[in-house]
């Protein structure tokens, strides 16, 4: 039984660890399981604690879903940085849907209907893709090769964290797709 801590809040950063308490909420009980009221318990803070940093609920899961997207971006600039060229972007393939299989609650979330869009947090691991195409087709077709990249391995994340879909190794299905996409409209150079 969880309850709450009589002794104050005496945490550096309280943000920080709503944040973090909300993502293990969002993992055990999804959006509609995660309340302000509820964080805070778990955090042991008091019901209002969280209002000095979140407007609201909304206000939670913005924070949250950026911190998915950091988490992303780290995970694909990791991947990136393992390999070179082609191989790269398999790498960095393989990555974003090991965050998805790894993160689901989280993963939808951050691409869900609960989140406001044009985050800036949302852009970075895809820069982090464009960067990739842009080193591997020529510049007038980057934009549409990486956008075509990205919604065939968000695709196959979103296929397999749903259950359309159970390959027996879907990090080698990951990087047969994205062999596909360099022999198809790509057009690599």
């Amino acid at each position: 039984m969880l309850t709450m801590s009589t002794s104050p809040y005496h945490h550096g950063d309280l943000r920080r660890t709503l944040v973090e308490t909300g993502i293990g909420r969002l993992r055990a009980a999804g959006v509609d399981g995660l309340t302000l009221r509820g964080v805070a318990r778990l955090a042991g803070v008091s019901a209002t604690a969280p209002y000095r940093h979140f407007a609201d609920k909304e206000a939670l899961l913005a924070a949250i879903a950026a911190e998915g997207f950091e988490r992303l971006r780290v995970a694909v600039e990791a991947a990136d940085a393992s390999s070179r060229g082609m191989e790269a972007l398999r790498a960095q393939g393989v990555a974003y849907v090991r965050f998805a299989r790894e993160e689901p609650a989280l993963f939808r979330l951050m691409f869900g209907a609960a989140v406001a869009r044009g985050s800036l947090s949302a852009g970075a691991a895809f820069g982090v893709l464009r960067a990739r195409i842009t080193s591997l087709v020529p510049a007038d077709r980057a934009e549409i090769a990486a956008l075509s990249a990205w919604s065939m391995v968000h695709g196959l994340a979103s296929l397999l964290i749903d259950g359309r879909i159970d390959p027996p190794d879907p990090e080698a299905l990951v990087r047969a797709v994205l062999a596909q996409f360099a022999l198809g409209g790509a057009q690599l150079r």
